[in-house]
């Protein structure tokens, strides 16, 4: 698995996607494809229904060993973006204070305390060298 440079991209693909997060907490969001990366510019999450508070989980699960010219040591596979995270009702919350970036092969998955309560929306580019 090769990460693409990020310097000499090919393209540079804005988007944005929005969930309606299920009960299942390991529902698949996103999944990166060979070649990519995906840098995750904005995650928001709104609670929708007006009167009860949910939690929610998020991570990223198959995280690779990184670019090459770096030697990483014990790291996970899995690791939580957010667990049980709290959002009362008729909030929205802001999860990242920076960007990150998704290497191929790389999957988002997570999902709600209860069905249809919470929305998630995320913002992203799709950098490719191919």
């Amino acid at each position: 698995m090769a990460n693409p440079n990020i310097v000499n991209v090919a393209t540079i693909h804005g988007g944005n996607v929005g969930f309606n997060l299920t009960a299942t907490t390991t529902a698949t969001l996103l999944t990166v494809a060979s070649d990519k990366i995906v840098k995750i510019n904005t995650i928001i999450v709104a609670n929708v229904d007006g009167t009860d508070t949910a939690s929610f989980d998020l991570f990223i699960d198959g995280l690779g060993g990184g670019p090459s010219g770096v030697t990483v040591n014990g790291a996970d596979a899995t690791v939580y973006l957010a667990k049980t995270m709290s959002v009362p009702n008729d909030a929205s919350l802001s999860l990242l204070s920076s960007p990150i970036y998704l290497m191929e092969g790389d999957i988002l998955k997570g999902g709600a305390s209860a069905a249809g309560d919470l929305d998630l929306f995320i913002s992203y580019e799709v950098l490719d060298d191919a």
